[in-house]
């Protein structure tokens, strides 16, 4: 389950930034749902709103860590919804991290390219975003969802705690 989400959020992801700069680079916005969406070409070297631009390397080592982390934590994973939520933080780490590696300015100082902005076609609202970072996004929620619920990844759920008093 793990790798078949990875492999679907990687797929969109890639898919969604080849048309991106197709269609998209040096072209007007695309205005969807009356100006709550847009469409737009944006490329960032940081993480959110820009946070970071000087440490694109960093990012790119973060990146390899938790995808290790993951491939560690998928030997012993018995949990389909764990399996989900590690696919998801896969896909879009593995996403961001090939743009980081194959886009200009080089190697391990890529810049991502980013295509969804909310309510405002320059960002100025919220920060336009890629498929990848919706998958992290997602992934981390429901991943932070199981543990607040007492879904271990081994498949078995801690038992309740004793209400006091």
């Amino acid at each position: 389950m793990l790798a078949a989400v990875a492999g679907v959020a990687l797929l969109v992801d890639i898919v969604t930034k080849q048309l991106t700069v197709a269609l998209l680079a040096g072209a007007e916005p695309v205005r969807l749902l009356g100006g709550a969406v847009y469409l737009v070409h944006a490329t960032n070297s940081g993480a959110a709103f820009s946070l970071g631009r000087s440490y694109t390397q960093v990012f790119a080592v973060v990146a390899l860590v938790v995808i290790a982390w993951i491939g560690w934590m998928a030997l012993r994973l018995r949990s389909v919804p764990w399996g989900v939520a590690l696919g998801l933080v896969l896909g879009g780490a593995v996403g961001n991290l090939v743009d980081r590696l194959v886009r200009p300015p080089g190697p391990f100082r890529g810049e991502v390219v980013d295509m969804i902005s909310v309510f405002d076609p320059y960002g100025r609202v919220f920060p336009v975003f890629n498929v990848a970072d919706s998958a992290l996004f997602l992934g981390v929620v429901l991943a932070v969802w199981l543990e607040l619920t007492g879904r271990r990844r081994d498949g078995t759920r801690e038992p309740p705690r004793p209400r006091r008093g």
